[in-house]
């Protein structure tokens, strides 16, 4: 299982918008391949404007990865909730993540400029 989670720089700006407001901009993305799912960026969290972004309660377990924590993103119209993760600390196979955090695209929009 050593290979099935694969980390890598994601090549090229990568961005993620709420709400229609720009919320993240990064050269230094990560992209996150587990097994056969799709691909997953990971911003850095430097690179994430966190004012935009509040912890909330909900928690989730991976085997591979480990315990990730939940954000809420507020924009201008609504808060999406749980709408981003982070591994703040992961295991050995996914360290290349911690500090870290992605975004459920089906909520936000997470696209290479």
């Amino acid at each position: 299982m050593a290979d099935y989670i694969t980390i890598r720089k994601a090549s090229g700006k990568w961005v993620v918008r709420a709400g229609g407001a720009i919320i993240g901009e990064s050269e230094a993305a990560m992209e996150l391949t587990e097994g056969s799912y799709p691909p997953v960026i990971y911003f850095p969290r430097a690179d994430i404007g966190m004012a935009f972004l509040e912890k909330t309660e909900k928690t989730s377990h991976c085997p591979h990865k480990g315990d990730a924590t939940y954000y809420s993103v507020s924009t201008a119209a609504e808060t999406l909730r749980d709408v981003a993760w982070s591994y703040e600390a992961p295991k050995e196979a996914a360290a290349g993540i911690k500090d870290h955090i992605a975004f459920y695209t089906d909520q936000v929009a997470v696209e290479k400029l």
